[in-house]
């Protein structure tokens, strides 16, 4: 990332940009699957247009931007992200599909200097969590839409709620100790699980009319095999941190734990397991 961007969520920048990043770009089409389920849901909320033009927050590998440029066949989607490794998947994507109304760009949505008052629509698959300072993100989001322009993003619901992370997560702590998850409403991805703290963070932004819903879905986690999934499990980025101060024998118990719990819920499409998220829509404040 270079010295002219502005940056000022330096940890995220450090992880997405870094260990976290390189772990997603290595399963991209796996987490695009497992995430696609609330897609459908994210880009009707936005109701994109023909012709406008879209932001992405969080855009990651661009999955989502790709299909807004679609949907905006005569506007044009702009997905910007941390992650310049993400990133690079997202340009290829771009390109093997020819799409060229369509563009990524690398900075810290907190500072960026979006172009005012630009964008007809803003959306996000989970990637809104992560900010240190969500009002002053979403203040810049709001700046760069058009007046009355929308917002509509997904984040999950608390830990507790998601199978596919509460299930694999009790049975490592069986073993070995969890991680803290840091000051209440700190970046991660649980850090908008409560609803009136989300429309309380778009109300001090500059937006109205917000609206929260819950979805649920059934969500495919990579490997089709159960070996196919402990392959994944393994390279974890969080796995392995939770597994280093584990003596061997330890850290082996967990990772089995989690596969005794979790290999009787695979089936012939491989493993599913149930995720809850919020969807969210408001509009800029005219």
């Amino acid at each position: 990332m270079g010295p002219d961007r502005q940056i000022v969520n330096a940890d995220q920048v450090e992880a997405w940009g870094g260990e976290e990043g390189q772990h997603w770009v290595s399963y991209a089409d796996a987490y695009d699957a497992m995430s696609a389920p609330f897609n459908g849901g994210l880009l009707d909320a936005a109701a994109i247009a023909t012709g406008d033009e879209v932001l992405d927050v969080g855009c990651g590998c661009g999955a989502t931007t790709l299909e807004a440029a679609r949907r905006a066949r005569d506007g044009f989607a702009l997905g910007i992200d941390l992650s310049e490794p993400m990133l690079a998947v997202a340009r290829r994507r771009a390109r093997d599909l020819a799409l060229t109304n369509v563009d990524f760009v690398c900075g810290d949505v907190q500072v960026h200097p979006l172009e005012p008052a630009r964008h007809d629509v803003a959306i996000s698959r989970f990637g809104v969590m992560f900010f240190a300072d969500p009002v002053m993100a979403f203040t810049n989001i709001g700046r760069s839409l058009k007046p009355g322009g929308g917002i509509a993003f997904v984040c999950w619901q608390e830990m507790l709620a998601n199978e596919w992370i509460a299930l694999p997560g009790m049975a490592l702590a069986e073993h070995v100790p969890l991680p803290e998850l840091g000051e209440a409403g700190g970046p991660g991805p649980f850090s908008l699980a409560d609803p009136p703290r989300i429309e309380a963070i778009l109300d001090a932004a500059g937006f109205d009319d917000s609206r929260v819903e819950e979805r649920r879905a059934l969500l495919k986690l990579p490997g089709s095999t159960p070996g196919e999934f402990e392959l994944f499990l393994r390279a974890l980025p969080v796995v392995q941190s939770i597994l280093a101060d584990a003596d061997p024998e330890t850290a082996e118990r967990a990772v089995r734990a989690v596969l005794a719990v979790l290999e009787p819920r695979f089936g012939s499409e491989g493993l599913h397991l149930e995720g809850a998220a919020w969807l969210v829509t408001a509009a800029r404040r005219p």
